[in-house]
């Protein structure tokens, strides 16, 4: 029967000197490792204090590096002291109309303004061209 340890217990281990992670429900203490690791120690003193499943599973180890981790395993974690992942949800916003513009006056000058260009571009051509006739 393995030990079960809180997460509370767990972050204790956040040191180069004794660094525990949790990962897939289990406790590991990878403090040997460290010096090992090849993405360096700072990786895994990073994921510390927390579930670092995720962490683990972006990265895709190999089926050696999770053969490895059989001869770290200290451990399960006791999961209600993990809190629960909250989706984080946007503030809603009003909408920000920086000029105080009605917007529908913003959509008529969209259509209007293109086609006084074209208008006025008409206008310039008809007269230069009845000019040089």
């Amino acid at each position: 029967m393995s030990k079960v340890f809180t997460l509370d217990a767990v972050a204790k281990h956040n040191s180069k000197e004794d660094c525990w992670l949790i990962i897939g429900g289990k406790v590991y203490d990878v403090t040997k490792f460290l010096v090992d690791h090849p993405g360096g120690d700072d990786v895994l003193l990073s994921s510390t204090g927390k579930d670092a499943t995720d962490d683990f599973e972006d990265v895709g180890h190999s089926n050696t590096a999770r053969a490895m981790m059989d001869e770290y395993l200290v451990g399960e974690i006791d999961a209600s002291t993990i809190p629960s992942r909250t989706k984080y949800v946007p503030p809603k916003q009003p909408h920000y109309n920086q000029d105080k513009t009605p917007e529908f006056v913003i959509k008529i000058l969209q259509f209007l303004v293109p086609l006084a260009i074209l208008g006025l571009a008409v206008a310039v051509r008809m007269y230069t061209k009845s000019e040089s006739a």
